[in-house]
């Protein structure tokens, strides 16, 4: 079984006991966290749930931990005019592990 959720403006697909890297979350990690933005249920048959049949649907989880990722540099030249710039960025993120799919 599993399920197509929204959250941080992103879709994932989860299954029970995934651990899942996601926009951060409110909440304090071994907290549980709701997803009630539920697009697709596939049950361990094959038959998909999509729709307005998916309204009364929430996955549950609980809140890992509360982390930033790697470091990306990001460098910026410009040919012939002596400009750099060199700046980095660590992006937050929440890891979560899902625990349930109620239908």
């Amino acid at each position: 079984m599993y399920a197509v959720i929204v959250t941080g403006g992103k879709q994932y697909r989860v299954a029970p006991g995934q651990k899942l890297k996601v926009e951060t979350l409110p909440g304090e990690p071994g907290s549980s966290v709701e997803f009630s933005n539920v697009l697709a249920i596939v049950d361990d048959a094959g038959h998909m749930t999509l729709g307005k049949d998916t309204a009364a649907a929430k996955v549950t989880g609980k809140i890992k931990t509360q982390d930033r990722g790697e470091k990306v540099i990001v460098f910026k030249f410009k040919r012939k005019k002596q400009y750099k710039r060199t700046i980095g960025h660590r992006q937050n993120f929440t890891e979560v592990e899902i625990g349930a799919i109620q239908a």
